[in-house]
């Protein structure tokens, strides 16, 4: 070890690269990370901080969800993180998302253990004081966690550093081989370097990243007041939601909803938009998204699906709302699966999201590459070149 600069070298200080750190040095390896930018400014701050397991599609992405939701727990009492542990909220507006949450609740999240409740009549109107008694039903996922990311991510960081994690932001890396790194603040040797970079998919491995055919995501996002003020506990997503997420979009009473958006509201379908709203510490609402696909994540943002996104929000939430903020979220996707693990050679590997999921697997995907880079474990599935 001694003629190392490390045992770990990460590139990229977002979730997934944190994950990896924290798996690390967990182990006692010495580990450092790599950040282009001053702090992390990618997906995992611009999200909604939802860590969710009740909407992951059965196989790897429940697994690490769950994973994931124990390692959570550890790492949220660790660095003082004011995580929000009610649970998420999915309502039925139509009688399709109903007759969706049902199915549901008598299938699929019996049969796999999600462990979700649905809420309707008196329970339905006990929340919030009857604030969302105009839908249908509001299936409740139990295992749902949520943090403000922004905030969350550097308390990370801080905590990491403490554990002896050493972080080199503002730093570059420019090529990557066994057994070293090449940075703007020189070179540094490591055992094992592994590349969480997001959606950049030019700077280091680029052969490897060009064989996954990835593209980016870019969703339009809103930061909110509710013009009457609510204390909320829970991340809330409605029925569109069904049509994205994994554990409901393959089930015959999906294909109601579609129907139902394709004659009622076809713009959404095109915008790919699909309600999320998550509280944040200070009375305020993340409102989004959009899914815009493409080779880069273009600067323009359409006020028509600002307007779409708020539209929905104040239904959903029974009463206005004041926009504080807006801005891109972004993240790769379109890859050959939910996520890649890629061994480009001895020593080196890159770990990347498809999926805008990452806060909620992130935290067990990087504990299981860690383990495998050290002979402990399998390779986690996905995608593994």
């Amino acid at each position: 070890m001694s003629q190392h600069d490390c045992d770990l070298l990460i590139v990229g200080a977002g979730i997934l690269g944190l994950a990896h750190a924290w798996a690390g040095v967990r182990r006692g390896l010495k580990v450092r990370v790599f950040e282009r930018s001053c702090t992390p400014l990618g997906a995992s701050i611009r999200n909604f901080g939802q860590a969710l397991v009740t909407g992951q599609a059965p196989g790897p992405m429940l697994d690490l969800a769950r994973q994931s939701h124990g390692l959570w727990a550890q790492l949220g009492a660790a660095a003082g993180l004011a995580m929000k542990q009610q649970g998420s909220l999915i309502f039925a507006r139509t009688a399709a998302e109903e007759a969706m949450l049902e199915a549901f609740c008598a299938g699929r999240g019996q049969a796999l253990g999600y462990r979700t409740e649905l809420l309707r009549g008196a329970a339905l109107d006990r929340l919030y004081d009857g604030r969302f008694a105009h839908h249908r039903a509001a299936l409740h996922g139990l295992d749902d966690r949520q943090l403000f990311s922004r905030e969350a991510l550097p308390q990370i960081i801080d905590y990491l550093a403490g554990e002896g994690v050493q972080f080199h932001f503002s730093t570059l890396v420019r090529d990557v081989e066994p057994g070293s790194a090449l940075t703007t603040a020189g070179r540094f040797s490591a055992r094992h370097i592994v590349v969480c970079s997001g959606h950049d998919y030019q700077t280091l491995l680029a052969d490897h990243m060009a064989r996954l055919q990835p593209s980016v995501c870019r969703l339009q996002m809103l930061r909110a007041r509710p013009a009457q003020p609510l204390d909320l506990q829970h991340a809330l997503l409605t029925g569109l939601s069904c049509v994205h997420y994994g554990a409901f979009s393959d089930l015959p009473e999906a294909e109601a909803i579609r129907t139902e958006i394709r004659r009622d509201y076809p713009v959404l379908e095109v915008r790919g938009i699909h309600l999320l709203i998550s509280p944040t510490p200070y009375g305020e609402l993340i409102i989004g998204d959009s899914h815009d696909y493409g080779s880069d994540a273009v600067p323009f943002n359409e006020e028509g699906v600002d307007e779409l996104l708020i539209e929905l929000a104040e239904h959903t939430l029974g009463g206005r709302l004041q926009v504080l903020e807006r801005w891109q979220g972004v993240y790769g996707t379109r890859g050959p699966g939910p996520f890649s693990v890629v061994r480009a050679a001895e020593g080196v590997s890159a770990v990347l999201m498809h999926t805008g999921l990452g806060m909620s697997v992130g935290l067990g995907l990087g504990e299981r590459t860690v383990a495998a880079l050290l002979g402990e474990g399998e390779w986690p599935e996905g995608r593994a070149t």
